[in-house]
């Protein structure tokens, strides 16, 4: 008999929504025509994708055919760091806890790049990019809700700054879009990610302001004229659809459903506080699904074993690095030494989530605290 299964990773990836993937699938089954072809089956087919972007418009207040769909979130920042390389000097002013795929995207499309520090409650240093911005005026760059700690970044004052120096701002939304309220109209770009809210993976998407475009046709792969010219090669119509159908069912459930989520954190950070557990980012604006905290011991590895042989999975950082025991490059940003960053672990909730699962989480991180301080 299979040992059943607490997940408590969804920053990583939200375990998708089967009723939804299902039926898309049907559909995919029934509706299976290349949306690049010619015939009336794939146009059809393209009508469909058509209106996934409708669906984007409405929920962003953004024009449907500016945005691009792609595979990944990797490849997401990628394309608008591309779009816009050649419209700017080659430097950018980019925040200290970004994804490495943001830091990766701006090295590939020619920017260097000046890290904006850290203030240890998780939030940029406003005081640090001013200065940034009167010693040279460049493209700011800020993820909206910090992958590891879920704190969540002061967006309208970045953007007032923004403004008062003339430079467009960029974020990262693939912790908060179809999570929280998401300010839209201070964005100049911005990208985002369907498996992180529960679509399944496989389509992602980039949204990027008309006028600061340096190409018209923009992009990465050639070799077909897909996404308006900008990404070759046959879309993933199911994985698009997935995307669309979560954020058009779901969003006017998500403050609701945030509510539940925060009682959940709560206990769970009560709990953790009790244990010895030092909460980062706590008095600071969080996402109500993410806890990421300091354990009261170096022992990591044999707490991460602890929880997976009972069944739960956690994290110890964002997904990409969670294999390798290099400390957090945000928490060593934040001021916290290499050694207190080894012994960081993430803890995401989301859709599924349940107040049972919640309480047997506590139970066991208590079981496993107490069993490694006694074999101190």
């Amino acid at each position: 008999m299979s040992k059943k299964i607490r997940y408590f990773d969804y920053n990583a990836t939200h375990p998708p929504f089967a009723d939804v993937l299902v039926e898309i699938q049907k559909d995919y089954l029934r509706d299976f025509y290349n949306p690049s072809g010619a015939t009336r089956f794939s146009l059809a087919r393209q009508g469909k994708i058509e209106e996934a972007r409708k669906i984007l418009e409405d929920y962003t207040g953004k024009l449907a055919k500016e945005f691009v769909f792609s595979s990944t979130g990797t490849e997401a920042n990628h394309l608008l760091t591309q779009s816009i390389s050649g419209t700017f000097s080659g430097t950018a002013i980019v925040s200290s806890l970004e994804h490495a795929s943001m830091d990766s995207a701006l090295e590939y499309s020619g920017f260097k790049t000046r890290k904006i520090r850290t203030l240890s409650n998780g939030q940029i240093d406003l005081f640090h990019l001013r200065v940034l911005l009167e010693e040279n005026p460049a493209p700011i760059f800020v993820l909206h809700v910090a992958n590891e700690s879920g704190v969540i970044q002061p967006l309208s004052e970045i953007y007032e700054l923004s403004k008062e120096f003339g430079v467009p701002l960029f974020s990262d939304l693939m912790q908060s879009f179809g999570k929280i309220e998401v300010p839209f109209t201070y964005l100049s770009g911005f990208t985002f990610s369907g498996h992180k809210i529960g679509a399944g993976m496989g389509a992602s998407g980039t949204w990027v302001r008309s006028d600061l475009v340096f190409e018209k046709e923009f992009g990465i792969f050639r070799g077909g004229n897909q996404e308006n010219n900008h990404r070759a090669g046959t879309e993933n119509s199911p994985a698009i659809l997935s995307l669309s159908n979560i954020l058009n069912l779901r969003i006017s459930e998500i403050e609701k459903k945030n509510e539940i989520l925060k009682t959940f954190q709560t206990k769970i950070e009560t709990t953790l506080e009790e244990c010895g557990c030092k909460i980062i980012g706590k008095d600071s604006p969080r996402i109500a699904s993410t806890s990421f905290c300091l354990l009261p011991t170096d022992d990591v590895d044999f707490f991460m074993m602890g929880m997976e042989e009972s069944g739960f999975v956690v994290s110890t950082g964002s997904s990409c690095k969670s294999r390798s025991r290099e400390p957090a490059a945000s928490l060593l940003s934040m001021g916290f030494s290499e050694e207190e960053a080894l012994r960081a672990i993430r803890i995401s909730t989301g859709w599924f989530t349940t107040a049972e699962e919640v309480d047997a989480l506590c139970f066991r991180i208590q079981e496993v605290l107490k069993a490694l301080s006694n074999d101190l």
